[in-house]
């Protein structure tokens, strides 16, 4: 049996970024930064106005200001008119925000702070030297690294990059993950039900999932369990594809494909893993052509095969799917956050398993935290798992849990 820490090992040793691409500022939004941005530019090029007013050298308002005559008005600037229009001593330009500041001018008068004239401006105070301008470089200097590599780029990122004309960043991109269920006795929720089926649940909430950790999700949906079809789905889907998630199709009996159609492919182990639920899981890498893994020296695929029972498959994505994703789109933090909780209730729990039991964590920092499990934890459900905002997680050595102990929590929501 392996233990749990061995399986993440593998996952997480085959489970390399996803190659770099330059994308458009569009498509980079939520992608994780694949080398540093480093400003080409001074930003802003020039001096600006910060304020709409009147730009003028700061002595000029000393002697205009208060209940003097003021000074001309000679000129318009606008944001986006030609930088290099020179001041002459003595007058005012009037400038909106964001424009360029006249050469030898040294302030701006807001206009609020005037008497709002056309032809010549009275100003109720004096300003000094440097109020309301933003200089060249003041918010970026041509050089500097402005954007770290391992950076996730958001809005805030995005309008960096455009400010210093970056139209196109390199980036992890955020992986392509195929999701099949596999079984004859699965339909789909908006079908009707006959005997011997069970609604598709797996594709539903995984879709969910692989969204929710920032991948971006393919949904194949049900897949018999036909050596054939399987294998042709496969095929299919894996030129596609970043990561590949199977579901169903584990269980020892003959009718099972999953075990039979992975087998040959080599770097792909089913394995029991040490914990409950998802004691049965497959993982390893195929070839996206031919599915020869070894073959050609292409690119490969991680593929995870899951069990079929909904809480087993969320449970397993959560230890082991979800930190792959996150280090294929090149995510320096991979886990969840986890939290020390005291048990209000007791339970028991499968020597030499690691379990994981939905639950409710509650608390705060200051206060401490409180678990509580929801539902049956020998047999967690899927109405279980919906309630719960945490896995409470106990040690493969721990055989029961007393109400007041310690365990630690997998938070699975704020």
């Amino acid at each position: 049996m392996r233990s749990v820490q061995e399986h993440l090992a593998a996952v997480l040793g085959a489970a390399g970024p996803v190659p770099p691409l330059d994308v458009v500022l569009h498509d980079a939004s939520g992608c994780i930064l694949a080398a540093d941005v480093v400003s080409p530019v001074d930003v802003p090029a020039v001096p600006v106005a910060a304020r709409d007013g009147y730009a003028v050298v700061a002595q000029d308002t000393v002697t205009t200001g208060g209940a003097g005559p003021g000074l001309p008005v000679a000129h318009d600037l606008h944001a986006g008119s030609p930088a290099g229009l020179r001041h002459v001593r003595g007058t005012a330009v009037r400038v909106a925000s964001g424009a360029p500041l006249p050469l030898g001018a040294d302030a701006v008068v807001p206009v609020e702070e005037t008497d709002r004239g056309q032809a010549r401006v009275a100003f109720q105070r004096a300003v000094g030297v440097g109020q309301h301008v933003r200089g060249a470089g003041a918010d970026v200097r041509a050089g500097d690294v402005v954007l770290t590599a391992g950076t996730r780029l958001g809005a805030r990122q995005i309008a960096l990059a455009a400010t210093m004309g970056r139209g196109r960043l390199p980036v992890h991109p955020t992986p392509r993950v195929v999701l099949m269920s596999v079984g004859d006795e699965l339909v789909e929720p908006t079908t009707a039900a006959r005997p011997g089926t069970v609604f598709e649940v797996d594709g539903h909430a995984l879709e969910a999932a692989v969204r929710d950790a920032g991948a971006t999700p393919v949904r194949v949906g049900v897949v018999p369990d036909d050596h054939a079809a399987l294998r042709e789905a496969l095929e299919d889907q894996l030129v596609r594809a970043d990561l590949l998630v199977l579901t169903g199709g584990l269980s020892e009996l003959a009718r099972d494909t999953v075990k039979d159609v992975l087998a040959p492919l080599g770097s792909v182990r089913l394995d029991q893993v040490a914990m409950t639920p998802g004691l049965r899981q497959g993982f390893g890498v195929v070839g996206a052509l031919g599915l020869d893994a070894a073959g050609d020296g292409g690119r490969t695929v991680p593929l995870f095969a899951l069990q079929g029972h909904p809480v087993a498959a969320q449970v397993s994505f959560e230890v082991f799917v979800r930190p792959a994703l996150r280090a294929m789109a090149g995510h320096a933090e991979l886990f969840r956050p986890s939290v020390a909780a005291v048990a209000t209730q007791g339970w028991v729990s499968p020597p030499g398993l690691r379990q994981f039991v939905p639950a409710t964590v509650l608390g705060s920092p200051d206060e401490g935290y409180r678990a509580t499990p929801v539902g049956d934890p020998a047999a967690p459900s899927t109405a279980g798992l919906a309630q719960a905002n945490a896995l409470a997680v106990v040690g493969e050595q721990d055989r029961t849990v007393h109400p007041g102990d310690v365990v630690h929590c997998l938070v699975l929501e704020g």
